[in-house]
């Protein structure tokens, strides 16, 4: 294995790290900034009800996204194990 192979199977890694997070970490940023404008218009100063609506928004879209996040995650990981067997001959 050569350095170039090294750093695209890095680049893919980090790729595919970014397209599984991405998705819940802006349902919770979302989630977030819309609980809080809610907060600053009632004036309702409750911890518990910023966490609640996030908890709930990403367990929904791990129930809805799960599926290919998982899939995408074992491809990526079957193409190292492609490599690492590359690599042993």
């Amino acid at each position: 294995m050569d350095q170039s192979s090294a750093l695209e199977i890095g680049r893919q890694g980090m790729q595919v790290a970014m397209m599984v997070a991405l998705p819940l970490l802006s349902m919770s940023l979302f989630t977030g900034l819309l609980v809080s404008v809610f907060q600053a218009v009632t004036s309702v100063q409750e911890m518990t009800l910023t966490f609640v609506p996030k908890l709930i928004g990403v367990g929904l879209l791990l129930t809805l996204m799960g599926g290919w996040m998982l899939t995408t995650i074992v491809a990526f990981t079957t193409l190292c194990f492609q490599h690492m067997a590359k690599v042993g001959q």
